[in-house]
């Protein structure tokens, strides 16, 4: 019994010298429990709708001053306005506004007529949560709107005609975004942290460091390489996912080319990511350990699955800082509304500068000597 004894007495031992490992092993199942539990189901609130009053008569100012309550209140949506249709549209397309309210120019003739006037709601509809939330907002609203007690101003009989701007997309389109950055992560996972934390183990990275090259000369020099991988890795699922899930002209050669910068700054940015959590890691257990907390931690808040508006608080400040909001942004817009490079320009931005401080700070941590 004593022999057994020793080896249980040997392994606890060094368990309890790895505090990355406990925290990782004990804690971080925790992390992952709270963000799986509130990244889906969430009330969906802080919607973008623009408004084009064409009208501007009395019988709108009701509806304008319902739009503020809600705002204020249920914030299920705030309102922006706009004076020209198109540049609503062009902001709707590009992603900056979820919908836009159109109000017709007869619009309060027909309302004292009491002749059925309508509003149209034109929708985003790659995102089929948020167009559920604003089409119940909108039918409440109305029927409050249409119950009111001053006939003379507003007369009973508004209805909501609903415009798609985009072609019926089925769920499995909307996770193909999140799919193609989650495997771009999964070949940065092996490419940047346990391949690197294995050669440590083996003494292979004792060879590096009786080189000349620089630091900064290494570490980019393994970011390329983990990127070129990571790189193909989401080439493969790029074309191969969007025939599967039925993404319109899927080789199209002009969005393949947008396509193709998106995930090589998405490569970029994780691989980068991966070297700066890494670099002071020894224990091949770790990054083990690490990386499936780490996936659902970038994942889930990115709004892969579930939008980010229906996130608490403190979740939106992680969606904010995590690259995987940024990289699934981009693929969404070209994928699902093939739109051009302005609408991306935003993210890529954020993830070219992310890959830069994680490069440096890297840098800066990773030792000469051992």
């Amino acid at each position: 019994m004593h022999r057994i004894l020793a080896i249980i007495e040997r392994d606890i031992r060094k368990f309890m010298r790895s505090p990355a490992l406990i925290l990782v092993s004990m804690f971080f199942p925790l992390v992952q429990l709270v963000v799986l539990g509130y990244a889906f189901g969430g009330k969906i609130k802080e919607l973008t709708v623009g408004v084009v009053d064409q009208d501007r008569g009395i019988p709108t100012v009701q509806l304008r001053e319902m739009f503020g309550a809600i705002a204020a209140n249920a914030r299920t949506f705030r309102t922006v306005d706009y004076v020209d249709p198109k540049q609503a549209l062009t902001d709707l397309r590009e992603g900056r506004v979820q919908a836009v309210l159109n109000i017709p120019p007869e619009f309060s003739r027909r309302v004292r007529a009491q002749a059925a006037p309508e509003i149209a709601l034109i929708e985003d509809n790659t995102d089929n949560f948020a167009v559920s939330a604003l089409q119940g907002a909108f039918t409440d609203l109305l029927n409050a709107y249409n119950q009111g007690s001053d006939p003379p101003r507003v007369a009973p009989g508004v209805t909501l005609s609903v415009v798609e701007i985009y072609p019926y997309v089925p769920y499995i389109q909307f996770l193909l975004p999140g799919s193609i950055v989650l495997a771009i992560f999964v070949s940065a996972m092996i490419g940047g942290g346990i391949i690197y934390i294995d050669d440590k183990a083996r003494g292979l990275h004792e060879g590096y460091l009786v080189t000349p090259i620089s630091k900064f000369e290494l570490i980019l020099g393994f970011n390329l390489s983990g990127a070129l991988k990571a790189f193909l890795a989401g080439l493969v699922l790029t074309t191969l996912g969007s025939v599967i899930a039925g993404i319109p002209n899927p080789l199209d050669p002009f969005r393949m080319g947008k396509l193709l910068l998106v995930i090589i700054t998405t490569a970029l940015a994780l691989i980068s990511m991966m070297f700066f959590l890494m670099v002071r890691v020894n224990d091949p257990l770790v990054p083990r350990a690490t990386f499936g907390v780490l996936n659902t931690l970038l994942f889930f808040p990115s709004g892969a699955v579930y939008p980010v508006n229906g996130f608490p608080a403190w979740m939106k400040v992680i969606s904010k800082a995590d690259p995987f909001t940024y990289a699934v942004q981009a693929f969404k817009s070209l994928l699902l509304k093939n739109t051009g490079l302005t609408a991306i320009a935003g993210d890529l931005a954020y993830l070219a500068i992310f890959t830069v401080v994680m490069m440096l700070a890297a840098t800066a941590l990773f030792k000469r000597s051992l």
